[in-house]
């Protein structure tokens, strides 16, 4: 059997990169970037002049594993060396990249399970008689488990990190998944409560993900525990990758489950994406780590790209969002109901015109974070970067659906749908960013207390939708009264919103 030193000379033979030590406040790669850069030169080019030279290089990073409690073949592959260079195995995708598309996949399913049900519901109340009032009481029953797990939820991610309280979460909500079509079958009590319990479990999402993607500043990188994955010019273009994929699920949901519905019946489409969410979580768990410093496949070199950033009146935070969950949630969960009652299209149709608006959401909310992000390397404040980016997301769906009043058929409805969503994804760049800013350290606790209220007042539109349909027989009146919220919430954000850090 080899010795560790052994072990740890044999690069000077290999094609592996040889990184000469930095200062670590160089320029970093950027999110996407998939090459090594200019400052990295082929190992087999340079040779050792003697084999003692070789012999000490390796006692070296044996003496340096064993004082960082590691194994010597880690060290040699993340370059931990004593006063010398730092060998580092050239990846093409980076640890963090990792992380950012697995949360990507995990809100996609997150939205797509939502989905399934707004669809579902359709054909459900046609056999059950269910009139619309009582449609809208069964499509908010999601939420009155969601409205109490967002506070648990976000304490529980800051106390025991957002991989396994995410884990958790997926695997009990696609459990919830699975039980629906045999609980609708079963009863309307049954229907309600496994719907209850899979907001209970999704309400643990959004905090995961504010807390995975955002940033605590630290000093010393060789002596702090990093406790995020994104350094701070990076974290609005992760958080655009993984909104991205929560629109995505309104896409994939609306789209497969028409086609699941005819062709296996009702449990086809929850069966698919419980199987999914089963297949995320196995992957998730042996692939994902709380912190960089304890993933085993991290390099030093991402690590040290890593790296960090007036008292806020935190009601802004809170109305902001309160009126993007009221307005995302009555398109969420009304629109194919929408597409079907005023302009008597059948389902497939309705899930098509419903779709291409989730599509353009997920391009425009990554467009939002790239901007975001330039306007703060470019010397912008984040408290101007905020404030415009939220405005965005909030006046253009508020004129979008004023518009929508007027749609005279259905292409020119789902461009005015299309417009609405793809602004208010500049929201994610706006307040979903402003809990990070303002509490790093406590992001998932605040973002849980701002969205119990957010998850509401999505109560109280989803079953409002249901009760203004049925007395005034439009979707007019509610659609103008959401467009009014907007412009108010609008304004409140511009007069009290900030970007700096309070906790």
């Amino acid at each position: 059997m080899a010795t560790s030193s052994s072990l740890v000379t044999s690069p000077q033979h290999s094609s592996c990169f040889l990184k000469l030590r930095r200062d670590p406040t160089a320029t970093r790669k950027p999110l996407l970037s998939f090459g090594s850069g200019h400052d990295q030169i082929r190992c087999d080019s340079l040779r050792y002049s003697s084999e003692s030279h070789v012999t000490r290089r390796g006692e070296a990073v044996v003496a340096a594993a064993k004082k960082r409690h590691r194994s010597p073949e880690r060290c040699a592959a993340e370059g931990i060396l004593i006063g010398g260079g730092e060998t580092e195995v050239g990846t093409l995708i980076t640890e963090r990249m990792k992380v950012v598309m697995l949360t990507a996949c995990m809100m996609c399913l997150c939205n797509a399970d939502r989905v399934v049900m707004s669809v579902a519901v359709v054909p459900l109340a046609e056999k059950l008689g269910w009139s619309s009032s009582f449609l809208g009481v069964v499509q908010s029953s999601f939420l009155w488990g969601y409205i109490f797990s967002s506070v648990i939820g976000g304490a529980l991610v800051d106390r025991y990190g957002g991989k396994r309280v995410l884990a958790w979460g997926v695997a009990l909500w696609s459990f919830a998944t699975l039980l629906t079509p045999w609980a609708a079958a079963h009863s309307t009590v049954a229907l309600l409560c496994v719907r209850a319990f899979f907001g209970l479990a999704e309400g643990v999402a959004m905090p995961s993900m504010t807390t995975l993607l955002s940033v605590i500043p630290f000093s010393n990188i060789l002596s702090e525990k990093l406790k995020m994955w994104f350094p701070m010019d990076e974290r609005a273009s992760a958080v655009g990758i993984s909104m991205a994929g929560f629109h995505m699920g309104n896409v994939v949901g609306l789209l497969l489950t028409p086609l699941m519905l005819s062709s296996i019946g009702i449990s086809g489409p929850f069966i698919l994406f419980a199987s999914l969410g089963l297949l995320w979580v196995s992957t998730w768990a042996s692939n994902v780590t709380n912190n960089p410093q304890d993933s085993p496949f991290i390099t030093r070199s991402e690590l040290r790209q890593i790296q960090a950033g007036k008292p806020l009146p935190t009601w802004a935070i809170i109305f902001a969002n309160v009126t993007n969950n009221w307005g995302y949630f009555v398109l969420l969960s009304w629109m194919p109901v929408y597409f079907q009652t005023v302009f008597n299209v059948n389902l497939k149709q309705a899930a098509w015109f419903s779709a291409l608006p989730w599509a353009t959401m997920a391009v425009s909310g990554y467009f939002a974070g790239s901007a975001s992000d330039f306007l703060i390397r470019t010397g912008h404040s984040v408290t101007s970067v905020r404030k415009i980016m939220q405005s965005i997301g909030f006046m253009g769906p508020g004129l979008s659906l004023l518009c929508l009043n007027y749609a005279k058929s259905p292409s020119c409805a789902a461009i005015f749908m299309t417009l609405a969503l793809s602004l208010s994804s500049f929201s994610q760049a706006g307040f979903l960013l402003n809990m990070q800013d303002i509490a790093p350290q406590y992001a998932g606790f605040l973002h849980g207390i701002s969205n119990c209220a957010g998850t509401l007042a999505a109560i109280v539109s989803t079953i409002g939708t249901g009760y203004f349909v049925q007395w005034l027989g439009s979707f007019q009146a509610f659609l103008t009264v959401t467009a009014f919220l907007y412009f108010a919430t609008t304004v409140f954000w511009i007069l009290f919103a900030t970007g700096e850090r309070v906790f």
